[in-house]
C-alpha cells in the first residue's frame, strides 16, 4: 500500500524512520542578484545528493531525469520562501509518466518521486528518441503548493500542462497564475559519479525590491533592457557547465553575468535528504482502517506492507499487533 508521509517528528528524533542516506549539500543554493538591475536568482547544484534521492528507484533514464529536474524546481523555489512550510511541484497526466512530485521545505529538505506506468512507457520509448517531459506526461495539469502546516491554509495555484520541457511548463504557470518574468534552466544527467541535478531560476524584480536605487535618468525601458540582457546571458548556460562539480558556483555565476556590472553572492543555503517517513506514523494510519479493510491488506505471511513511496522502502506490521478502528482494544 503506497503513501505519501506528512512531517510530523524532526528526522534526528525519529526512530521509526527507515536507513536513509543522511546526506547535507551545504552550499545547494546560492542566492544572487545583479547589482542596479531588476534581477534575482538562485543557482541550484545538488552534487551527490542527487544521485542518493534519484536512485531510490530504479527507473528508465527518461523518467530518472524528469524526476530530477522536478528535484532541482522544487528547491530553486522553496528557498524562496519567507516563512517555515514546504513547497511542492506535482504534475498530473494521462502519460506514460501519470504522476510526478517533488518537495522541498523552506530548511531544504527535499524528496519527490515519479510513478511510471511500464507498460505505457514501454510503447512510448518504442516512439523514437528520449521522450520530452510532455511526452512522458501527457495532457494534464501542473499543481504548485505552498504549505505552512496544519494549523494555516495551503496555497495552491494550478494550470494546464503547457511546453514540452519541465521548465516551459514552470514558466507558463508563472506567466499565466503569478504574472512573474522568470527564466528557468534545469538539468539532470547521469555522469562518471553518477545522477547529478541543478538549476537556474532568475526573476524580474522591482528596483526597490532590496536592490539599490536606479541612477536618475534610468527607467522603465533600461530595466527591461537590463532584464533581456541577463536572459539572453542566463540562456548561454549549457546543461554540463550547471552540473559539473569542478566549476564553482561563484565562477559559473561571474561568468555568465560578470560583463553586466557583476554579481552579488548572497548567504547559501544547504539542501539534504528529506524524506520524512516513519514507523510510527504509519501505525496510526493504520489503525484508523476498520478491521474489514486491514484483512484485505494482509498478505499471505500475516504481514501488511506499506511503502513509502519517496525513498521505495518497504514497512512491515504484523497483522496481530495492528487494531483497528472498529476492534476492540
Amino acid at each position: 500500500m503506497p503513501f505519501s508521509p506528512l512531517p510530523e517528528t524532526p528526522a534526528f528524533l525519529d526512530r521509526g524512520r527507515p536507513d536513509v542516506p543522511d546526506i547535507v549539500v551545504p552550499r545547494g543554493i546560492t542566492p544572487f542578484y545583479l547589482p542596479r538591475r531588476p534581477v534575482r536568482g538562485r543557482l541550484i547544484r545538488f552534487g551527490g545528493l542527487a544521485d542518493a534521492l534519484l536512485t531510490r528507484h530504479h527507473h528508465h533514464p527518461a523518467v530518472t531525469r524528469l524526476a530530477g529536474e522536478a528535484l532541482a524546481l522544487a528547491a530553486g523555489l522553496a528557498t524562496a520562501l519567507k516563512f517555515q512550510g514546504s513547497f511542492s511541484v506535482q504534475a498530473k497526466g494521462d502519460g506514460a509518466v501519470p504522476m510526478l512530485l517533488a518537495d522541498c521545505t523552506d530548511g531544504g529538505a527535499l524528496r519527490g518521486y515519479a510513478r511510471p506506468e511500464p507498460e505505457r512507457l514501454a510503447k512510448t520509448l518504442e516512439q523514437g528518441p528520449e521522450p520530452t517531459a510532455r511526452g512522458l506526461l501527457g495532457a494534464g495539469y501542473l499543481a504548485f503548493t505552498v504549505d505552512q502546516g496544519s494549523d494555516r491554509e495551503r496555497h495552491q495555484g494550478i494550470v494546464a500542462v503547457e511546453g514540452e520541457t519541465l521548465a516551459e511548463m514552470a514558466l507558463h504557470y508563472f506567466a499565466t497564475s503569478e504574472q512573474l518574468r522568470c527564466h528557468v534552466h534545469l538539468a539532470c544527467d547521469k555522469g562518471p559519479d553518477g545522477w547529478r541535478a541543478g538549476a537556474l531560476i532568475l526573476e524580474r524584480v522591482a528596483q526597490d525590491g532590496g536592490l539599490e536605487l536606479p541612477a536618475e535618468g534610468e527607467d522603465d525601458t533600461q530595466d527591461e533592457e537590463s532584464w533581456r540582457t541577463a536572459t539572453v546571458l542566463a540562456a548561454t548556460l549549457t546543461d554540463a557547465e550547471l552540473l559539473d562539480e569542478e566549476l564553482p558556483s561563484e565562477r559559473l555565476l561571474y561568468r555568465l553575468f560578470g560583463s553586466e556590472g557583476g554579481v552579488v553572492l548572497e548567504r547559501s543555503r544547504a539542501l539534504s535528504y528529506g524524506c520524512r517517513c516513519s514507523r510510527a506514523r504509519l501505525l496510526n494510519i493504520l489503525k484508523g482502517f476498520p478491521a474489514e479493510d486491514l484483512d484485505h491488506m494482509t498478505r499471505e505471511d500475516g504481514q501488511i506492507a506499506m511503502t513509502c513511496e519517496f525513498c521505495n522502502y518497504d514497512f512491515l506490521f504484523p497483522r496481530t499487533d495492528v487494531r483497528g478502528k472498529d476492534e476492540a482494544a
